[in-house]
């Protein structure tokens, strides 16, 4: 079954289905860039090593710019995905 076109043909992204599909792209990529960092520091003992050295403060810099990194990156290949698939339909 063929998905509705958006009214006027505007994007779908500017609607709220877009929108929650883009959070979901969000989402999907902060809990990617969590487990990615978690077996970071549980494979590499350097990684490991640094952020014991550098205390709480460093730990939470870390996972945060990872977290935020891999959230940004899955937002805009979510974009992509979903201009190419209004572009399709």
């Amino acid at each position: 079954m063929r998905a509705k076109k958006s009214p006027k043909g505007s994007p779908s992204l500017i609607s709220p289905t877009g929108v929650i599909k883009l959070m979901t792209h969000a989402m999907m990529g902060a809990a990617l860039g969590l487990t990615f960092t978690l077996a970071l520091i549980l494979v590499n003992p350097a990684a490991a090593e640094l952020l014991n050295d550098g205390g709480r403060a460093a730990a939470f810099v870390f996972v945060a710019t990872m977290v935020t990194t891999f959230a940004i990156g899955a937002s805009l290949t979510g974009v992509v995905f979903i201009l190419n698939e209004d572009k399709n339909s």
